[in-house]
């Protein structure tokens, strides 16, 4: 039977689908395009904000439109909270994916609907692991999942439960198996990757120590970490250890104080700017983040803070978000909501921003050179990405997951060229 996968939002959420994917093919399921027409549709879902849950709907519309017979499979996040609205002949929530052969098996003999949905307060981590990652050089590790922060305009906690960590010695086993099978660089994901370990008596910089001594490893970048989650054994390796990428994630969401607070983020601005000040203590280290905009009650006082704020730290790049209204968080009932006008024109005032910095930086790298993996995409592009994360254009003869060294040798807006030297 053919199967048709979608694959919307996180990094965790594309490990989860190659995991899928992969284990249908070892069921002798065959993968086509979600565009084409399958026998199956399989829509992992995002509900990080409302635009994620307009996504998700339309996606699932979209595969009901390109085979009408088709069995329609709806999972992840959208589907924990909304289940009762999704109209699809399989239902899972955030658990049992690792069962999904045996589902849609059960489905085909049944044919009786299903809507799998468990309580996720006191679940246990998933076992899920990956042999490969097809059409990519980076291959994804998910570590953990849930999160305990329940920041109040955050529905995450809710629809993914509390944290829980993947085995210490699995992680250890799935990132050696990788590598042996030729990936060169292994990206730890998770939905808050900074609190692996505290429900298994281990921690981040310890899985870090480790995974760094395994043999032929280039490279392992961490996907996202909070800034008050950066111990002094981390900044201490991403210093001293090649292995680790010179680039870091670290959402900020605000610069200002007061809705900070508002948000129930576990720092302050001084905080953030203090630890900010000892990261950028590492050569050539790169710090992009996220950031919301229009947060209730965020006025032009608290907006001016965050941009001064920001302009005080100099991010590489800055993903900003507009504020999204999620039912059942905190923040959906604050008094204070900001015009979704007013949103728009701030949000472009921070892209315009994030364009500057990341512009300059690329510049100021401007004949420097770095060593990266070779990725040779669909459309002919060849692409090196450094350690600190600069996308470099190459038009050399090179091998697709290769390890090249590169000089960079012209910035064009966001583009940046360079050679194999």
């Amino acid at each position: 039977m053919k199967v048709g996968i979608c694959s919307l939002g996180c990094k965790v959420n594309i490990y989860e689908s190659e995991f899928v994917t992969n284990l249908l093919k070892d069921n002798n399921y065959e993968i086509v395009d979600f565009e084409d027409k399958a026998d199956i549709y399989i829509i992992n879902t995002c509900s990080v904000t409302n635009e994620s849950d307009k996504k998700s709907r339309k996606m699932i519309n979209r595969a009901r439109n390109n085979n009408n017979n088709a069995i329609i499979v709806v999972m992840g996040c959208y589907s924990q909270v909304n289940a009762d609205e999704i109209e699809a002949d399989i239902v899972i929530g955030n658990k049992d994916k690792s069962k999904i052969v045996e589902i849609i098996e059960n489905y085909i003999k049944e044919r009786k609907k299903k809507k799998i949905i468990y309580d996720l307060t006191n679940v246990t981590f998933e076992k899920m692991e990956i042999s490969k990652f097809e059409n990519h050089t980076r291959a994804f590790v998910k570590i953990e999942d849930g999160c305990n922060a329940f920041c109040s305009y955050c529905i995450i906690p809710y629809v993914r439960g509390r944290v829980r960590s993947k085995a210490f010695d699995d992680v250890v086993n799935e990132v050696t198996s990788l590598v042996e099978k030729g990936y060169k660089e292994i990206v730890l994901t998770g939905i808050h990757t900074g609190r692996y370990g505290v429900d298994i008596n281990t921690s981040l910089e310890k899985l870090l120590y480790r995974l760094v001594e395994i043999p032929n490893i280039y490279r392992i970048r961490l996907s996202s970490i909070e800034i008050n989650e950066i111990t002094p054994g981390i900044k201490k390796l991403l210093k001293d250890n090649k292995v680790m990428a010179k680039h870091l994630h670290i959402p900020i969401q605000s610069g200002s104080d007061k809705i900070l607070k508002l948000m129930n983020r576990r720092y302050t601005k001084s905080e953030f700017l203090s630890m900010v000040d000892e990261l950028k203590e590492i050569d050539d280290i790169s710090l992009t983040t996220d950031l919301i905009i229009g947060f209730p009650n965020e006025e032009n006082m608290e907006f001016e803070e965050t941009i001064s704020t920001l302009k005080e730290i100099g991010f590489t790049k800055i993903h900003t978000f507009p504020y999204s209204k999620r039912k059942g968080t905190v923040a959906a009932s604050m008094q204070g909501q900001v015009d979704s006008q007013v949103k728009k024109k701030r949000v472009h005032t921070i892209l315009d921003l994030s364009n500057n910095y990341e512009h300059d930086f690329y510049v100021s790298k401007i004949g420097k050179i770095y060593d990266g993996v070779v990725e040779i995409h669909s459309n002919g592009t060849i692409l090196v990405h450094t350690s600190n994360f600069i996308p470099v254009i190459i038009y050399d003869k090179v091998e697709n997951n290769s390890i090249v060294n590169v000089k960079i040798e012209k910035v064009d807006g966001l583009n940046v060229y360079g050679r194999v030297v």
